[in-house]
């Protein structure tokens, strides 16, 4: 397997779409759980702020960067690119793959959970959609990690949005009971069944997602948009120029890979 490329304090994965659909495929359903973050700009800054949400997507079992805005602002400094992988794309291509299969879903309204199902073809998900803040309520956050222990599956998708699910994740593998995949994919689910418009394909390629989902909330979005997001900028200048001496990574297998200049050309990702 590639070497991770290391961006912004992370290790994203080196596959693309298909790839990373296939490699979560693989995994044995029994296996400790693990739980996959798809950073986006807004994240970065997040957890840059904050150490302890830092240390929780770093000990995620899979990162996949879900900004083609950070990809291309990397690009153009100079620094090593991660393939994106679109939260949303893929769970589209993991759910046309589990036709017939149970997954536990926290998160998203149960008047969508029927499109959801129905379009993919899942056997009737286990579902529980924790009230809003329930990470600030002790009672509901640990009611919400106890579904997940009653409800094992291969897939779960963790649908309550930034940083609650990643702290859900990692709440959950704490318990050392859990098994499979914990998918961390924010509004992902509510754009496959409708419940929410997606960008139209060209603004998904040219990066403007963002400016899409702005136009349609925002009242929610513009502070996340247009002033915690564009701290993304320093972080990247101070990366550039933190590499400009060389550092050192370390990849899963323990072998030392240079990051001061990717391991393949850059391609400006599409």
């Amino acid at each position: 397997m590639t070497a991770p490329i290391r961006l912004l304090g992370l290790d994203f994965a080196t596959t693309d779409l298909a790839e990373t659909a296939s490699r979560l495929l693989a995994r044995p359903p029994d296996a400790p759980f693990g739980y996959v973050v798809t950073p986006n700009a807004d994240h970065l800054v997040r957890l840059h702020a904050d150490p302890g949400l830092a240390a929780i997507y770093a000990d995620a079992w899979l990162r996949l960067l879900d900004s083609r805005v950070v990809a291309g602002l990397a690009y153009l400094r100079g620094l090593p690119v991660p393939p994106v992988v679109p939260g949303s794309d893929l769970c589209a291509h993991l759910l046309a793959r589990l036709r017939g299969q149970r997954v536990t879903i926290i998160g998203l309204a149960p008047t969508f959970l029927p499109r959801l199902v129905e379009r993919y073809g899942l056997a009737t998900p286990a579902h529980h959609d924790p009230p809003m803040h329930f990470d600030h309520d002790p009672a509901a956050f640990a009611a919400t990690v106890q579904f997940a222990l009653r409800h094992p599956a291969r897939f779960t998708f963790l649908a309550v949005g930034s940083p609650r699910q990643e702290r859900l994740a990692a709440a959950i593998a704490t318990t050392g009971t859990a098994r499979g995949i914990g998918l961390c994919v924010g509004a992902s689910l509510e754009f496959l069944t409708g419940a929410r418009r997606r960008a139209p394909m060209w603004m998904q390629r040219l990066g403007l997602e963002w400016l899409h989902r702005l136009a349609g909330d925002p009242s929610r979005l513009a502070r996340r948009y247009l002033v915690d997001s564009p701290a993304i900028i320093p972080l990247l200048l101070r990366e550039r120029a933190g590499r400009d001496g060389g550092s050192l990574s370390t990849d899963d297998s323990g072998n030392t890979a240079s990051t001061s200049r990717p391991s393949r050309p850059i391609k400006l990702p599409r």
